[in-house]
């Protein structure tokens, strides 16, 4: 549970369920207010704990790209039921239902 409960943890783990293999510029673009040393911490905690795999191809320039490996993907569904009770309890305007937007 502790590594779910660092900030930004939930939401980027969403953003990568939405989007699939997402480069670290669009994921950096896609949470706005995230810092790069946030992001770059939080991607590294998730690939060491199998949430997410890195991709890397030795292009030029290289591309990297992050995707919810299985473990990571069994969490959605946990995710949207918590979307889910969040807009029962609190309307489609709270904050809460909008932290998975």
């Amino acid at each position: 549970m502790t590594v779910l409960s660092g900030p930004w943890t939930l939401y980027l783990i969403w953003v990568l369920s939405q989007q699939g293999a997402t480069r670290f510029g669009v994921l950096r673009q896609e949470i706005s207010g995230i810092s790069t040393k946030m992001l770059t911490e939080r991607l590294r905690m998730l690939e060491r704990e199998g949430i997410i795999q890195r991709h890397y191809q030795a292009t030029i320039p290289p591309q990297v790209s992050y995707d919810l490996t299985d473990k990571g993907a069994e969490l959605i569904a946990i995710l949207g039921d918590l979307y889910s009770l969040a807009e029962r309890w609190y309307g489609e305007s709270s904050e809460a239902a909008h932290c998975l937007n």
